[in-house]
């Protein structure tokens, strides 16, 4: 199977990524995913697993620990979604000995075409009805691909939710709960405390890791961890440090990634680690005078804390807003959250199957001097048209459009 096939064969499968309208128990669960991992002989129980979940900053912290792990001289396994640009970014291998000579790419350690192409041929192989979502088949390729090149600890980040997720059949050395705030409602539920007892699914008999949360998300949180018999830390303070990524929000996601390394690795390491740590798309500067930046900030507690980033750590004249959502998200929160940010905003759309009509995200933006664009491309040549070289260009509202955007400015 050439590389070319392998990519034709994984689109082949049901992608709820590219969905908008589907029913979340029926479409989730944990048979399908168990059942092609044990026909591979289950390569998930022969790695020692670090589990993600949460709303915020899941990716930044996964990346975080990966990068302190590999600090400490382990070969560190990294699993995440979505992608920017190739979805062989998800599957990533952190290497010792690769370090000094791969260390400053935005992706390093990405799964080869190769790999990818001769893993695939091998999962093809075991596939038995009922047929598994493209997220579970690539989950499965994932945990092959890391028992293979035996990375001493996985890093696992969970895609929708975590208790029907196809990353949740781990036995993890530690789970870590990001902060939780409203997401995905029309899936997870429509409270704090329904998204959170999603989330806390993932939860086992391991230490738990988690962030400050809300009362009421602590309160699941504590819940679960006296159910299962999980010691549970919670992450109140951080310490300031110097890092790549931008704002207060990563200065407590690296705090939480300590604490979950501080029993793995050294303070030298640790530190190190995430000094070093690169996440490309989140408060990412891919362009200057003027500033463009990109987030992948995607509903309205994340545009808070993307806003006091911007204003903590940039300085400019005037705000273009390039904005674009996947249909599920709160783009009234968002709009909320944005009102008096921006001097002036370009509505767009990526090319998502499950992008929203910028038409549609008018109405919330009513009173602010505003354009309509049909893709990505465009609304980032009219923001850089309208911008001088003392302004800001801010894209937000879907990782999609900030990955579509990053990928323009780059090649340009």
């Amino acid at each position: 199977m050439t590389y070319k096939q392998a990519i034709k064969y994984l689109e082949s499968f049901i992608d709820y990524e590219k969905l908008d309208n589907y029913a979340y128990n029926k479409a989730f669960g944990l048979k399908r995913i168990k059942a092609l991992l044990s026909a591979l002989d289950n390569p998930q129980d022969d790695l020692r697993c670090i589990h993600v979940a949460g709303t915020k900053g899941k990716g930044s912290i996964c990346a975080f620990i990966a990068y302190a792990l590999r600090e400490a001289g382990y070969n560190t396994g990294l699993y995440t979604s979505p992608h920017l640009s190739d979805f062989r970014e998800r599957i990533r291998i952190l290497s010792v000995k690769r370090k000094a000579k791969s260390a400053k790419l935005d992706f390093e350690g990405m799964i080869s075409k190769q790999d990818l192409a001769r893993l695939v041929e091998k999962i093809r192989k075991k596939i038995a009805p009922p047929k598994p979502t493209f997220f579970e088949v690539y989950t499965a390729l994932a945990f092959l691909y890391f028992k293979e090149k035996k990375v001493d600890f996985a890093v696992l980040e969970t895609g929708l939710g975590g208790r029907l997720d196809a990353t949740n059949v781990i036995s993890p050395l530690v789970s870590v709960i990001t902060p939780i705030s409203l997401e995905h409602t029309k899936y997870l539920g429509n409270t704090l405390k329904k998204i959170a007892i999603e989330k806390v699914g993932i939860i086992k008999r391991a230490p738990v890791i988690t962030a400050s949360q809300k009362r009421e998300v602590l309160e699941v949180i504590r819940k679960k961890c006296k159910e299962t018999g999980a010691s549970l830390c919670a992450v109140k303070n951080y310490k300031k440090r110097s890092l790549k990524l931008l704002g207060k929000h990563q200065q407590i996601n690296a705090e939480v990634a300590a604490s979950v390394a501080r029993g793995l690795c050294s303070f030298k390491d640790i530190e190190n680690g995430l000094k070093n740590t690169i996440w490309p798309g989140r408060c990412e500067v891919v362009h200057h005078k003027p500033f463009v930046v990109l987030d992948g900030a995607q509903n309205a507690a994340s545009i808070a804390v993307l806003k006091k980033a911007i204003k903590d750590n940039f300085r400019y004249k005037r705000l273009t807003l390039v904005f674009g959502v996947s249909s599920d998200k709160d783009v009234k929160g968002m709009a909320s959250k944005l009102s008096g940010f921006f001097d002036e905003a370009i509505l767009t759309k990526s090319a998502n199957p499950r992008a929203r009509s910028p038409k549609d995200l008018l109405p919330y933006f009513i009173g602010k001097k505003i354009q309509i664009t049909d893709n990505t491309k465009e609304a980032i040549k009219r923001a850089m048209a309208i911008a001088s070289g003392s302004d800001l260009v801010l894209v937000a509202g879907s990782l999609f459009v900030a990955a579509e955007a990053r990928e323009y400015i780059r090649t340009r």
